[in-house]
C-alpha cells in the first residue's frame, strides 16, 4: 500500500470520530498557541529594547563624572565633573575612536513666536549628530566654526518645534534661550521616547562653547560622548580612554577614578541575554502543554487500537503486513499532532496580534519559530503515537478476529 493510500485511510479513520479527534488535538493546539504567543512577545520585547539602545547612538561610550573626595567628603558618582573639552580632544586622537562630542546640559525656558516652553538645552559639538545617528529634518546642523566662535545658533527637537512653532517653519527664526537670542539653523528628525520613557525630541542643541560661556559659566563639561569605529572595538576603546584619562587627571594607582565609562554594547548584550532567558523560560513552560497534548494523543490512540482490534485482525488476515498497520496508526497520530500544531500556530498568531493591539506591546513572530513549533508538534505525534502503532502491528490476527 502506498503512502498516500495509507494517509487517506488514516484521515478517514480520524474523520469518523471528529469530536474525539478535535478534543485530542486541543492539548497540542493550546501548547503551540502558547509557544507562538510567548515567543512573539519575547522577540518583540527584545527587538524593541535593542532598537531603543541603538537609537541612543552608534557604538557609543559615555564618559561621565565619577566620585570626588572634597575636604574628606565623597561627592558620589556624578557629583562633580572634572571632564574638559581638552579631554575630549585627546580621546578623539585614540585609535578606534570615530568621533567625540562634549555635552553640557541645562534646563531653562525657551521663548519664541509668542510661545514659551521649558526644555533641556544641550551644548554639543557637530559630531553629536553622527554619534547619536540623528538626521536633520530641515535646515542644517551647526558647524565647527560655530563652536569655535561660540555662535548663537540652535537646532530644535520636534517637541520644541510643536510647542513654539506649531504652524510655521522655525528655520531662520529667533528663539530666546536664557534671554539670549539664538538663530534656529535646523530641526532634528523625531526620535521618540528613550528606553526609560524620556522624550528625546524635547531638546534644544547649541554649541557647547556657547552653553559654557552663556549658561553654565563653567570650564568643565557634563559628559563626553564617544563613538567607536566598530562595535567590536568598544571594549578596547574603553580601556584606552580609561588609561588616557587616568594619566591626564593624575590619578595614582589604587585610587578611585574621578570618572566612569558606560558601554552601551554591554547594556545591549545584557538586555538581549535577559530577553533570551525569559523567552526560553516562557517557551519551556508552554512546551509542557505540548507534552500533555502528546500524552493525550497516546491515550486516544491506545483506545483506538482497542476499539479497532477486529478491523486490524481482518486486514492482517487478508494480507496486510505489520509495517502497513504500524504506518497507518503512526500516520494517524502524526496527522492529529500536525493539524493541531497548524491550528495552534494560527490561533497563536491571532492572539499575538490581539495582545499587540490591546496592550500596545511590540511583538514579532519569526517564521522559523512557527515552522519549529509545527515541526515539534509533529515529532510529539510520532513519539507518543509509536507505542500504540507498534501495539497494533504486533496483534495476533487470529486473536484479533476473536476479540469482542
Amino acid at each position: 500500500m502506498t503512502f498516500l493510500a495509507t494517509l487517506r485511510l488514516a484521515t478517514q479513520a480520524l474523520l469518523r470520530n471528529r469530536v474525539r479527534s478535535i478534543l485530542t488535538m486541543l492539548g497540542i493546539i493550546i501548547g503551540v498557541a502558547a509557544v507562538i504567543v510567548t515567543v512573539g512577545i519575547g522577540v518583540g520585547a527584545r527587538n524593541s529594547v535593542q532598537a531603543q539602545i541603538n537609537s541612543l547612538g552608534s557604538n557609543m561610550l559615555i564618559v561621565m563624572p565619577g566620585s570626588l573626595n572634597q575636604g574628606g567628603v565623597r561627592t558620589g558618582n556624578g557629583g562633580a565633573s572634572t571632564l574638559t573639552p581638552a579631554d575630549g580632544m585627546a580621546i578623539a586622537q585614540l585609535p578606534g575612536v570615530a568621533a567625540v562630542s562634549p555635552e553640557v546640559n541645562s534646563r531653562t525656558q525657551v521663548v519664541a513666536n509668542g510661545n514659551n516652553w521649558q526644555t533641556t538645552v544641550t551644548g554639543v559639538a557637530p559630531t553629536f549628530q553622527f554619534i547619536r545617528s540623528w538626521p536633520i529634518a530641515s535646515g542644517s546642523f551647526f558647524t565647527q566654526s560655530d563652536v569655535d566662535s561660540a555662535s548663537k545658533v540652535a537646532v530644535l527637537g520636534q517637541t520644541v518645534v510643536q510647542n513654539l512653532f506649531p504652524s510655521t517653519s522655525p528655520v531662520g527664526q529667533t528663539v530666546l534661550i536664557g534671554n539670549v537670542p539664538y538663530t534656529v539653523v535646523g530641526v532634528l528628525s523625531s526620535k521618540g521616547q528613550s528606553g526609560v520613557g524620556q522624550d528625546q525630541d524635547d531638546t534644544v542643541l547649541i554649541p557647547f562653547t556657547a552653553s559654557m560661556e552663556r549658561m553654565t559659566g563653567q570650564k568643565n563639561v557634563g559628559m563626553l560622548l564617544v563613538s567607536a569605529t566598530d562595535s567590536s572595538q568598544t571594549d578596547a576603546v574603553q580601556t584606552e580612554i580609561t588609561g588616557l584619562l587616568e594619566q591626564r587627571h593624575r590619578i595614582v594607582a589604587g585610587r578611585p577614578d574621578d570618572f566612569q565609562i558606560r558601554n552601551l554594547q554591554d547594556i545591549a548584550a545584557t538586555a538581549s541575554q535577559t530577553g533570551n532567558i525569559l523567552a526560553v523560560l516562557l517557551a519551556g513552560i508552554a512546551s509542557v502543554s505540548l507534552l500533555v497534548g502528546g500524552i493525550g494523543i497516546m491515550n486516544i490512540m491506545l483506545v483506538s487500537v482497542t476499539e479497532r482490534t477486529r478491523e486490524i485482525g481482518l486486514r492482517m488476515a487478508v494480507g496486510a503486513r505489520n509495517s502497513v498497520i504500524l504506518r497507518q496508526f503512526l500516520i494517524e497520530a502524526t496527522v492529529l499532532a500536525t493539524a493541531g500544531g497548524a491550528i495552534g500556530a494560527l490561533l497563536g498568531g491571532l492572539a499575538t496580534v490581539l495582545v499587540s493591539m490591546t496592550a500596545g506591546w511590540a511583538t514579532s513572530i519569526p517564521p522559523a519559530s512557527v515552522a519549529l513549533a509545527i515541526g515539534f508538534s509533529a515529532l510529539v505525534g510520532i513519539f507518543f503515537g509509536y507505542a500504540p502503532a507498534r501495539r497494533a502491528s504486533q496483534l495476533n490476527p487470529i486473536e484479533a478476529l476473536r476479540f469482542e
